[in-house]
């Protein structure tokens, strides 16, 4: 009875632990921080996770198109460099938490993920303009 307790504690722990790792470097930010990073970052990664119809509807200049649906997300992925700062946006921020995370659990060491996606940052960038 011990051992099965101290297993379970130690399978908690690890779950817990994995999960703080996964989160701590991805940062949920608004479409003003957003904007504020891809435009000082050199040559930023922006990573538009929506299907590629969504993304023919409509995107954020220099997104590279890597649908988090397709079977093929993780292989696709494998070209960008863990290195450097992703930006990543959905239609709305629910997929592109997933594959935050994602991001995350292969390697990427700092992740932004857009807050209300695309939807957010078409209201909010054409009423600026």
């Amino acid at each position: 009875m011990k051992f099965k307790s101290l297993f379970a504690i130690l399978l908690l722990f690890i779950l817990f632990s994995c999960n703080a790792q996964t989160s701590e470097n991805i940062k949920t930010v608004e479409v003003a921080a957003f904007a504020k990073e891809i435009k000082t970052t050199p040559k930023p990664q922006i990573l538009d996770v929506r299907t590629p119809e969504e993304f023919a509807t409509g995107h954020i200049d220099k997104a590279k198109n890597i649908d988090w649906q397709n079977e093929n997300f993780v292989k696709n992925t494998e070209k960008l460099d863990k290195n450097k700062p992703v930006y990543v946006y959905c239609r709305s921020g629910k997929r592109s938490q997933k594959a935050s995370e994602k991001l995350s659990a292969l390697g990427f060491k700092k992740i932004y993920n857009l807050d209300g996606g695309y939807l957010k940052w078409n209201a909010e960038t054409k009423t600026a303009q």
